[in-house]
């Protein structure tokens, strides 16, 4: 097991990477538990949860409203859950966003823990301290900062996932290589066989080396204020396709990596050699690079970016592999960069 430290301004978040679910109760209190997960996950685990009462709800993004959210303050209300009462998120990443958006709110906050079973979640969605619901099919609307006091990556848990779902979180390692880590890109070149065949020494450097990246990007700027938007890389026509679409998340950013790295190579900034390896790369991932897309719909989706400032939207780019830089760019531009893009991949 290997662990990293994020020190977030809500406190510290242990992120445990080979961690074990069956060892989940090493990390919590001897009562005022309460363990939140999803149909599917208690399906084939709930044999290895602890025994505290837990409130199971449904899968997929039609269910991380404030609906659930509301389900979920019922329940613990009706169990006379206190300040003292520690949530503890077992699941993929709606799972882990619900609980933690629960938890910040509930009695104004009480304390909570993940332990992540999807690959997305792992790499991504659990590490951050951000939670959130989404609202009228807009993502991550409504939401907080606010860090868990631990994260379990069982990747065992991996075994039982769907084959779309997993790739979905190499979509968001792809991302945290080309970013900032050209090493782990090469790696991934070279590895994305034994990547897809779930070998744990590829898969645990995998996850270790997103999660270092995140989390050091997160302890330099945990609100977003600057150095995380980089996080985004592929995210802001990501989450348009994802909600005109209703493509997988990773799916989505996949070919909102495709779009980004083509305007940076119209801005000079990536070769045309460099995109060309991000599309293979995703490729061989079995990620999409090209689809057909309704372009006024995804400017409707873009127009309401929570990144959009004004006029322009905070748009990360990539400056060579492994090396992201953002721009103010203006919704005028992104519209027209939009015409035939997928075509050219």
């Amino acid at each position: 097991m290997k662990e990293i430290e994020i020190h977030g301004s809500t406190g510290l978040s242990k992120i445990l990477v080979g961690e074990n679910l069956i060892n989940l109760k090493s990390y919590i209190p001897d009562e005022n538990v309460v363990l939140i997960t999803d149909e599917n996950v208690s399906q084939y685990y709930r044999k290895q949860f602890p025994d505290y009462p837990v409130i199971t709800i449904g899968t997929g993004e039609s269910v991380k409203t404030l609906d659930t959210a509301a389900y979920i303050y019922q329940n613990l209300l009706d169990m006379n859950a206190q300040r003292s009462t520690m949530l503890v998120g077992i699941g993929g990443g709606i799972v882990c966003d619900i609980t933690g958006f629960v938890a910040s709110t509930y009695l104004r906050g009480i304390s909570f823990g993940f332990v992540s079973s999807t690959l997305l979640s792992q790499v991504d969605a659990s590490v951050g301290g951000k939670n959130g619901v989404n609202f009228k099919g807009y993502k991550n609307m409504v939401g907080v900062f606010n860090q868990p006091s631990f994260v379990i990556c069982d990747l065992n848990l991996l075994k039982t996932l769907p084959e779309r779902d997993l790739l979905s979180g190499f979509a968001e390692i792809v991302k945290h290589a080309a970013i900032e880590d050209a090493d782990l890109f090469e790696y991934l070149e070279k590895n994305y066989k034994k990547a897809l065949s779930l070998d744990l020494n590829v898969i645990e450097r995998l996850v270790y080396d997103s999660v270092v990246i995140k989390a050091s990007v997160v302890n330099r700027d945990e609100k977003e204020k600057g150095e995380r938007r980089k996080l985004n890389f592929g995210h802001t026509l990501g989450h348009a396709i994802e909600k005109t679409t209703g493509i997988p998340h990773g799916e989505a950013v996949s070919l909102g990596m495709i779009f980004a790295a083509l305007l940076s190579v119209k801005k000079g900034l990536l070769s045309s050699a460099e995109k060309q390896q991000l599309a293979t790369l995703l490729k061989n991932l079995k990620l999409p690079t090209a689809v057909d897309i309704d372009k006024n719909k995804i400017m409707d989706a873009l127009n309401k970016d929570k990144k959009r400032e004004g006029k322009g939207i905070h748009f990360v780019l990539l400056d060579g592999i492994g090396k992201a830089v953002i721009e103010e760019i203006s919704i005028i531009e992104l519209h027209q960069a939009l015409d035939n893009v997928f075509d050219k991949t």
